[in-house]
Parts: structure tokens; C-alpha cells; sequence
């Protein structure tokens, strides 16, 4: 194993003067801290730049709304037809669809008699590829690629294969091109948050988390608008206008949005850590900005088996595995009210494109909420809200569909507390865990988001016949999940950690 090497190392002296002058010197938190209290405009634009990559995933992510749809469809021969007949034994020539064929993929490769599995696998296809790829590239951002490289690559590959995905052939291709453009996408969500929370201090953390939730926000509020203006084309131009200007910023913020200088310091990188100090945080006098840092160890030499070094660091520690493990399991119970309540705007009896506008427009109160719960406890907010969302749900199997608004209000409740208590996880998660494993774990973690979102288009499908498969499975599912919490310790007010062992020497410390 290599020796441990300073990240940053002092001009030699005696020992006791060395000790004497460390004690002296700020630790990087409070340089972070310092620079927390300097937000100025370019630590604001590049915070906005970098959120903006969640703009085009949170498109890609919901957009089978529309090019997945079921169309609606009407008779034309009316002596054989009636408007509760099966399209299935009706000849082709007794009706014809409502819109172009070429609106969604269902009409265009004529998919309306395939079974409910068929219907639901690619946006199911989507995310399996993002829970792939969680795991195979999550680390990466830890360990060699870093967080801003990774971010970035992910985000201009997965518009890569969305434009590719205009071109498709046929509805297998098509499978397969939506499965890479999940597996490209995967890391982004977690890398993000993890980018933009490591470059400030606790008192900026939930903050510049609500521009990337806000980002993704707007992003899924784009859609219906985006839908509506092109509800008479083909589902093609709705890839096309999101993955287009996904592939363009993607460009643009890699040159412009810097690196983690937590990540570089624990890569051995301190000049280009330093210089990124130094160029937000200002020191008395123009000297030098000199911090006091633990020691890591020295980076190894770049082999494959280092790539996923942090998955080694992070199941060496018991308490971690643990961590990670109750975490998952909440995540899949948010994953799938997130995901599959969207989703299933269409068994609401509602007009599609309103119920998905509403359901887009909650997210901002749900981030503006994460304002205001700062202060709070994690560990009850987060109870309290998958509680709420579980009843809110279950309740919508009761409402039937005898009286729309009062389902489509509860299913709203539900999906609200479901993005608040999402958005406090993840902030939850960074305060969990030190900066050489959290990218790793907050995308582990998030793949068990998306494990819940595989199957929400399935239950979708299923809650056609009964809301109990859809809307009462999620509800008992989130309630269930959202109890781990107990087990797991309370962060309120804790500063970020760097190193496995820092993380667990302050804990420690505090019980």
C-alpha cells in the first residue's frame, strides 16, 4: 500500500512549531465555509450551468409520456363499431386514430393490440439501462474520472443516443436505443448534486440542491408544453427538441463549470485545488491561502482495479454497508411514487397533458418545502412525508373514479410529499457519507430510485384494470420504506466529511 502522503505540506520547521502554526491554520471546511459567505456571481452561474444538465435528463426521463402513449381512436364504420368496442376485433378499416399515426409509437408501428408488457418495456428499457449503469460507471466520478467529466460525458452521450433514436427502424431498435440513452444518463443525477454541494459550505448545501431540483423541475414542466405545440406530429420531434439542446450545453458547461476541489484533493491534485480556492476565497493582503488538510493516501498508479476503488472503501466499513443498504430501500419506495405516479397520469380519466403540467408544477413547492425543512430533523421529515404520500395514494383506490378531482387532488398529495421526501434523501445522503465514496453511494443509491421506476410501467399498465395494482402497491410499498430511516443516524447541522475514516472518528466522537 502506498504511504500516506499530506495533501498539502508546510515549509519545514521544527516539529512543535509545525503542530503549533497547524492549529493556526483554517481546516479546508473553513476555507469552504469562508467562501460560502462570498457567493458571488460566478459561483452562481456556474451553479445554474451545471444544474441546467438536469433539465434535459429530467426530459428524457418523463418524456414516454407522450411518444409512449396510448392514442385515443374513433369509428368510422358505425354499423360494426361503437365506441366501447375492442380495437382488437374491429377490421382496420371500421375506425382510424384520432391524431397522425405517427404521434406516438403505439399508432406508428401499430402497437395497440400488444399485450401490457410490450407497451411499458421501453420506458422500462430506459431505466434498466440507468440501473445498469449506476453501477458500472457511479464509481468512476470517485475514483478517476472525477465529477465534472463523468456529469458531463454522461449528458452529451445520452443525447447522442436520443437523437439516435429518431432514426429507429423499428420498435426493437428503438427498445435498444432507449436502453443506451438510460445507461448514458445514469450518473447524472447524483453526480450533480454531489458537484455543486462540494464546493460550499453547510449553510449553502440545501441551497444550491434546490437549483438542481429546481432544474429538473423545469425540465419536466417543459414537456407538456413542448408535447402540446407538437400534439399533431410525430413522436420524433420530441427527441429531436430535447436532445438536440441537451447536446449543446453539454458542450458548453464543460468548459465553462469547474471541478470538485474536494475530489482533487483527494486525488493528491492540491495545486489545481488550491488555485480553485484561491480563485473564489479571498486572503488577507493577496498571500497566499495556505489551509490545514488531514492526510490521504498517496493516489496509486491508474489501473482498472483503481477505477472501482471506492466500492472497496465503502464495503470495508460495516457501518457504511448499512447505510447503504437501508438507504436503498427507501429509495425504492420514493422511486416509485417519483416515477410511476407521473407516469400514470393516464389512468386518471384526465386530460393527459394538464395532469402532467400539475404534476410537474408540485415539484416547486416540494423544493421550496426543502427551503424551509433546513432546520429540520432528516430523519422525521423524511418519515412524515412518505407517510403522508402512502396514505394519499392508498386513498385513491377509495376515491375510484366516481369523482376525478378528488383523485386526481389526492394522487397530486401523494406525489408531492413523494418529491419532497426525495429531495431530502438526497440531501440526507451527502451528509451521510465522507467525499471519497459519496458519488458512489449517492448513485447506488439512486439506482434503487430506478429499480422503483422499472417497475412503475408495469404497475401503470396493471392499474388499467384495477387502481389496487397501481395506486394501493405504491402507497403500502412507500410507507413501508420510508420507516428504514430509524435506523440511521441523525445529520442535521453536520459539516461534510472527506475520508472514510474522518467520517467515523466524528461520529464517534458525537455518540
Amino acid at each position: 500500500m502506498a504511504d500516506s502522503v499530506p495533501i498539502l505540506t508546510q515549509p519545514h520547521s521544527e516539529s512543535h512549531e509545525t503542530q503549533k502554526s497547524e492549529t493556526l491554520l483554517p481546516s479546508l471546511d473553513d476555507t469552504i465555509e469562508q467562501n460560502s459567505e462570498n457567493f458571488g456571481w460566478m459561483m452562481f452561474l456556474q451553479s445554474i450551468v451545471a444544474a441546467l444538465v438536469m433539465f434535459f435528463d429530467s426530459q428524457q426521463s418523463f418524456i414516454g409520456i407522450y411518444t409512449d402513449a396510448n392514442p385515443s381512436w374513433h369509428c368510422i364504420n358505425h354499423t360494426i363499431c361503437s365506441s366501447d368496442s375492442d380495437i382488437c376485433k374491429l377490421p382496420k378499416s371500421a375506425w382510424a386514430w384520432d391524431s397522425p399515426a405517427s404521434k406516438t409509437i403505439i399508432s406508428y408501428w401499430g402497437l395497440e393490440c400488444a399485450n401490457s408488457f410490450t407497451t411499458g418495456l421501453p420506458q422500462s428499457s430506459f431505466f434498466m439501462g440507468s440501473f445498469i449503469g449506476g453501477y458500472l460507471l457511479a464509481t468512476l466520478a470517485d475514483s478517476s474520472l472525477g465529477r465534472k467529466n463523468l456529469i458531463f460525458l454522461s449528458s452529451f452521450t445520452m443525447a447522442l443516443a436520443t437523437t439516435a433514436i429518431i432514426f429507429s427502424p423499428n420498435y426493437w431498435v428503438y427498445l435498444a436505443l432507449k436502453f443506451i440513452s438510460g445507461f448514458c444518463r445514469s450518473t447524472i443525477g447524483g453526480g450533480i448534486l454531489v458537484l455543486l454541494t462540494e464546493k460550499v459550505s453547510k449553510k449553502w448545501l440545501f441551497r444550491v440542491g434546490i437549483f438542481a431540483f429546481s432544474s429538473f423541475t423545469l425540465g419536466f414542466l417543459s414537456l407538456p408544453a413542448i408535447a402540446y405545440l407538437n400534439r399533431d406530429s410525430s413522436w420524433k420531434l420530441l427527441y429531436l427538441w430535447t436532445s438536440v439542446p441537451a447536446m449543446f450545453h453539454s458542450l458548453f458547461a464543460y468548459f465553462f463549470v469547474t471541478e470538485s476541489p474536494r475530489w482533487l484533493l483527494t486525488q493528491g491534485r492540491e495545486e489545481e485545488a488550491m488555485a480553485l480556492l484561491k480563485g473564489t476565497t479571498p486572503t488577507e493582503g493577496g498571500g497566499d491561502l495556505t489551509v490545514r488538510l488531514l492526510k490521504v493516501p498517496a493516489k496509486p498508479e491508474s489501473s482498472i482495479g483503481n477505477f472501482y476503488s471506492s466500492i472497496t472503501h465503502l464495503s470495508s466499513k460495516a457501518w457504511a454497508i448499512k447505510r447503504m443498504s437501508l438507504l436503498m430501500v427507501l429509495a425504492f419506495g420514493i422511486g416509485l411514487v417519483y416515477y410511476g405516479m407521473p407516469l400514470g397520469v393516464g389512468n386518471l380519466g384526465f386530460n393527459i397533458y394538464l395532469a402532467s403540467m400539475f404534476n410537474a408544477l408540485l415539484e416547486v413547492p416540494s423544493f421550496i418545502a426543502l427551503y424551509f425543512l433546513e432546520n429540520c430533523k432528516r430523519r422525521t421529515s423524511i418519515i412524515v412525508f412518505t407517510t403522508i404520500s402512502g396514505i394519499c395514494s392508498i386513498l385513491c383506490v377509495v376515491a375510484g373514479n366516481g369523482v376525478k378531482a378528488a383523485k386526481i387532488s389526492l394522487e397530486l398529495a401523494s406525489f408531492f410529499c413523494g418529491c419532497t421526501a426525495s429531495n431530502l434523501m438526497n440531501i440526507y445522503i451527502i451528509e451521510l457519507f465522507p467525499t471519497s465514496v459519496r458519488n458512489t453511494t449517492m448513485s447506488l443509491v439512486r439506482q434503487a430510485v430506478v429499480c422503483g421506476a422499472i417497475f412503475g410501467p408495469f404497475l401503470v399498465s396493471a392499474g388499467r384494470r384495477n387502481d389496487i395494482f397501481f395506486y394501493g402497491l405504491i402507497g403500502a410499498v412507500v410507507m413501508c420504506c420510508g420507516f428504514t430511516v430509524v435506523y440511521l443516524p441523525e445529520t442535521k447541522g453536520s459539516t461534510l466529511c472527506d475520508t472514510m475514516d474522518q467520517q467515523e472518528n466524528k461520529e464517534t466522537v458525537g455518540v
